[in-house]
């Protein structure tokens, strides 16, 4: 059972999730936190991640840490982004398990899913059709992922559970044009177009894929919860039940911001999954809904975005 007093290694916690979850620990009254940057301790580095866990024998562990991208990042360097992914992943899975590790929260992605899911996706879709190419090797890591904690579940009686959000949004997001998702690829462009005076954004595809949002503060909500949780199932699908365009999300934000640029679609671009909205029935059964509304989330993560942009 996870206490306050409860030992809990956060891995990623300078990430957007990964920050998120460490302010709700903390606002929570967690006091017995741990987390190293990546110059303290490379994650892919299986030794120091042995020792580390070994040293400090935690009660649960987080897996936050990954490396993410948006689809240009994940299509260019598909080598890394499966690479990279299953060393952090076996390396904090499996030394947690021989730490004595009983309770583990795995994030992923609802890019596990087949590209051409019946739409909502349930858990049970996972690995029932092929996935969406360009972020394929990103997608089979946390494929593995899943995996490995239902296996270590079966076979060592652990309480490791991997939850899959929809695409995260929020404070401390990435906004570097390479990197980013699309999100605050939008943001930013909108943003840009105010400050230097321009009348139109470039949107990639025709703008009529559908995503599903969901605030980073909930994700960090949702993995308190069921880091405390008994569940029957390891996986678990964390998100809104709603979704929207591509373009309807760039004139949310434009309204937000009291603009209103042409938007200019690039239909040679790359475009992903045209739609990946999650069925959270099997989360809001054991309890857990989402509490940030679009709008509130919304004006946090522009708030956020603008406050450390302003003097750029």
């Amino acid at each position: 059972m996870i206490k306050k007093n409860s030992k809990i290694f956060i891995a990623g916690h300078n990430g957007m999730i990964g920050s998120a979850i460490l302010r709700k620990l903390k606002a929570d009254g967690y006091k017995k936190l741990y987390y190293k940057s990546k110059n303290s301790l490379d994650l892919k580095n299986q030794s120091k991640v042995k020792n580390y866990l070994k040293k400090i024998r935690p009660d649960a562990v987080i897996l936050a840490a990954a490396k993410v991208g948006g689809i240009e990042a994940n299509n260019l360097r598909r080598g890394e982004f499966i690479y990279d992914n299953i060393e952090i992943q076996n390396n904090v899975i499996h030394f947690s398990y021989l730490a004595g590790v009983k309770h583990l929260i795995f994030l992923g992605s609802s890019c596990v899913y087949p590209k051409l899911s019946k739409q909502p996706i349930k858990e049970s879709y996972l690995l029932s059709g092929y996935l969406e190419k360009t972020n394929e090797p990103y997608a089979l890591a946390k494929i593995a992922g899943i995996n490995l904690c239902q296996s270590y579940n079966i076979q060592y009686k652990l309480n490791y559970k991997s939850l899959m959000p929809c695409n995260a949004y929020g404070i401390n997001d990435t906004y570097d044009p390479k990197e980013s998702h699309f999100f605050p690829s939008l943001i930013k462009k909108i943003t840009d177009c105010i400050k230097y005076k321009k009348k139109s954004i470039n949107i990639w595809g025709d703008g009529s894929q559908k995503r599903e949002l969901i605030f980073s503060d909930d994700i960090a909500d949702a993995t308190i919860f069921f880091l405390k949780k008994r569940t029957k199932e390891t996986l678990i699908n964390i998100g809104t039940g709603f979704d929207k365009s591509i373009n309807q999300y760039a004139k949310i934000i434009m309204k937000h911001l009291n603009v209103d640029f042409k938007i200019i679609h690039q239909k040679n671009k790359l475009t992903g999954n045209p739609r990946k909205l999650l069925d959270v029935s099997l989360a809001r059964k054991y309890g857990w809904e989402y509490k940030t509304s679009l709008k509130e989330g919304i004006s946090k993560t522009i708030e956020d975005y603008l406050k450390k942009n302003s003097s750029r």
